[in-house]
């Protein structure tokens, strides 16, 4: 029996830190050769200059910055080959893995099939590759793919006709809540079609709007999964590769970590802040605590991301804050153990109103008033946030930026959303699994402050502006069950208003959410980026006309 020992590398490789990530390969190659005496090490799609690196790619002093390291990794690596994801710039500029073996860059693949929906773009920069790579790593044959290669038929059949016994991805694949589903999906059919194990590795990132959550896998021949590596964790993985049964076996890979949708959509939410704030050289975060959901979510999240000491809450309170609010946001932070601050925006409505007068007179107070109060507490915000340092995370979510229901310069203030693309009834089911995630899901170690860290009474409230005097938010808007279903349908699932009447949904009402939604396109230009975790994000994702004559 013969055994190929080699490793996954599911790892976050930063965007443009060229040298860094070099860096980081060089220490992890030694580590898979001195721990396990691993033949081979696999890194992500582009693991070298990060993933996505956009228009970074057009400029010929970061491919020749690439070229250059590659290079310099795989003069510095011995006894151990390693396939890494690069640019490769022929003229033409490709997406492309290398095999770095005997102190050279043994041979090099083009990725072949280039994504072009959802997130990617990917044809802006590359060019498709032609042919098929397979390598001899002690006498196993190797078939080289890159992502997109393995959602389609072609590539891998091609590599197992020229002789593959194995068949290696690298990826850079981003999550979303129904992805990890798919790719299992997909393996499985190209691992059956093939009669071929395949070793996928995935990028773990937070990268502006994308997450990237690893769950590298182990597919056997068959189809059936052999392993899973967890959700949103860096970790190096232990693989096997027998010649005799042609079937794969993880070796002392972690547990693939708490189950579930919840589970696994908060860790990216948590890694997204972190990843966010600390890439951009920032130690602490500041944003508002209302006494509202949003923003109590926001609140542990940030704690659970870059823990008590980099968190700073403030509530800005007015006459038509609730002594609800009041009571129940000093308790969540003194709870996690976050600086608080209670600064009331009184004396600047009042400062902004006496301004105005003169322009209003004769005209009755209406929602410009009450935008007034939100753009006070922007204004404050901001002005603490250039003070101390802190990055401002905006706490609003999907279903408010939908249809519009954030004020420009005002509560959608901020450098970063955590919620942008979490509609509000997961913002609640997100918030009752924090409180209690559940058996088998506490890490005693992490530091993490366990039990009721969202108070059930900011849950269990009516949600509310607190604008005005006795607000609720189904003053404007249909009652969120209602009002993200309708979400859903007309922008995850791109079905039109008579579709969605349809399905049972009341005309009028459905009408009301679409002229909400296509109206405020606008205001969505100029939010904070926020991670990206459903199939319809707004951004670089979901790009509709800000002018548009079409209802």
């Amino acid at each position: 029996m013969a055994v190929l020992r080699f490793a996954l590398a599911q790892y976050d490789f930063a965007v443009g830190a060229v040298a860094a990530n070099a860096a980081r390969m060089r220490a992890l190659a030694v580590e898979a050769r001195g721990r396990w005496g691993a033949a081979l090490i696999a890194f992500p799609e582009l693991a070298l200059c990060g993933y996505p690196p956009e228009d970074l790619l057009l400029r010929p002093s970061f491919l020749e910055a690439c070229a250059h390291e590659l290079d310099a990794l795989a003069g510095g690596l011995a006894g151990i080959a390693a396939v890494v994801g690069h640019p490769h710039a022929l003229g033409e500029v490709y997406n492309a893995l290398s095999l770095l073996d005997g102190g050279r860059v043994s041979c090099t693949y083009h990725k072949q099939v280039l994504p072009n929906y959802t997130v990617f773009d990917e044809k802006r920069y590359f060019r498709p590759g032609h042919g098929t790579r397979v390598v001899p790593i002690q006498g196993v044959r190797i078939g080289l793919l890159i992502c997109e290669d393995i959602w389609q038929p072609e590539p891998a059949a091609h590599a197992v006709r020229a002789g593959a016994q194995l068949l290696l991805v690298i990826n850079a694949s981003p999550y979303d809540v129904q992805q990890a589903s798919a790719r299992e999906q997909v393996l499985a059919q190209r691992a059956r079609e093939n009669g071929i194990a395949i070793a996928y590795v995935n990028l773990v990132a937070g990268q502006d709007d994308l997450l990237f959550d690893g769950g590298s896998l182990l597919v056997q021949p068959d189809g059936s999964i052999a392993a899973r590596a967890p959700a949103f964790v860096e970790t190096l993985l232990d693989c096997a590769y027998d010649t005799d049964t042609r079937r794969l076996s993880a070796l002392g890979w972690p547990a693939s970590g708490a189950a579930g949708t919840a589970a696994t959509l908060y860790a990216g939410l948590v890694r997204g802040v972190r990843d966010y704030v600390r890439k951009n050289g920032f130690r602490s975060v500041l944003l508002g605590l209302s006494g509202g959901i949003d923003s109590a979510l926001t609140l542990a999240i940030a704690v659970d991301a870059l823990g008590a000491d980099g968190v700073h809450a403030v509530m800005l309170p007015s006459r038509h804050t609730s002594a609800l609010s009041l009571r129940e946001a000093q308790a969540q932070a003194r709870g996690l153990g976050v600086d608080y601050l209670e600064l009331p925006i009184e004396p600047a409505c009042g400062a902004f109103s006496d301004a105005l007068a003169p322009a209003f007179a004769g005209r009755a107070p209406d929602v410009t008033e009450e935008n007034l109060q939100s753009r006070c507490r922007g204004v404050m915000l901001m002005a603490l946030s250039n003070k101390f340092g802190h990055l401002l995370l905006s706490t609003g979510n999907k279903s408010e930026m939908a249809v519009g229901y954030a004020t420009l310069y005002g509560d959608m203030c901020g450098a970063y959303a955590p919620l942008k693309d979490v509609y509000k009834t997961t913002v609640y089911a997100l918030a009752r699994w924090r409180n209690d995630p559940g058996p088998g899901t506490r890490d005693p170690g992490s530091g993490r402050v366990q039990g009721e860290v969202i108070p059930g009474a900011v849950i269990e409230r009516a949600p509310s502006a607190e604008l005005r005097a006795d607000q609720t938010d189904q003053d404007s808007l249909p009652p969120y069950d209602t009002l993200d279903a309708i979400l859903e349908r007309f922008i995850e699932g791109e079905q039109s208003q008579t579709e969605i009447v349809a399905a049972g949904f009341d005309a009028e009402t459905v009408r009301h959410v679409v002229r909400l939604v296509l109206a405020s396109e606008f205001k969505r230009r100029q939010s904070a980026p926020g991670p990206r975790v459903s199939r319809r994000a707004f951004g670089r994702e979901r790009r509709y006309p800000i002018t548009s004559g079409w209802r």
